[in-house]
């Protein structure tokens, strides 16, 4: 078994996308309109048959609730492996990226955490 789809809720698929792709470095994969929406995934351009990440809308009404109480409490919705989190928050931060956790070392593991611009909070890690 192995993990083939996760999603994070986004606000606006379309900016999610620009944010995703052109400031992340994701590719898509799938784009395909749904009424109002789209089935829109990415992935890693370093694995492009890997896992997929759903960008998908918010429109439940149970998410607006849970997306707030996450971010609220400062509580990632995803988390991305990095070469090297402090280089990779500097090059995101030439792109105009906000972090709300600098760089953390906790042991083996280095994190920080960056808003997504479309409702959510994303971890950035490697492990040494």
């Amino acid at each position: 078994m192995r993990i083939h789809l996760t999603s994070v809720f986004v606000d606006d698929q379309e900016q999610a996308l620009r944010f995703y792709t052109e400031v992340l470095g994701f590719v898509t994969k799938h784009d395909v309109p749904l009424g109002s929406d789209r089935w829109l995934t990415v992935v890693s351009p370093e694995d492009p048959e890997g896992t997929e990440l759903l960008l998908e809308p918010s429109g439940h009404p149970a998410v607006q609730p849970y997306k707030t109480a996450l971010v609220r409490d400062g509580i990632p919705a995803a988390s991305f492996a990095v070469g090297d989190v402090r280089a990779e928050c500097e090059r995101l931060r030439r792109l105009g990226v906000r972090f709300t956790q600098e760089p953390l070392e906790m042991g083996p593991v280095t994190t920080a955490v960056l808003d997504d611009t479309v409702g959510n909070l994303i971890q950035i890690m490697h492990s040494r």
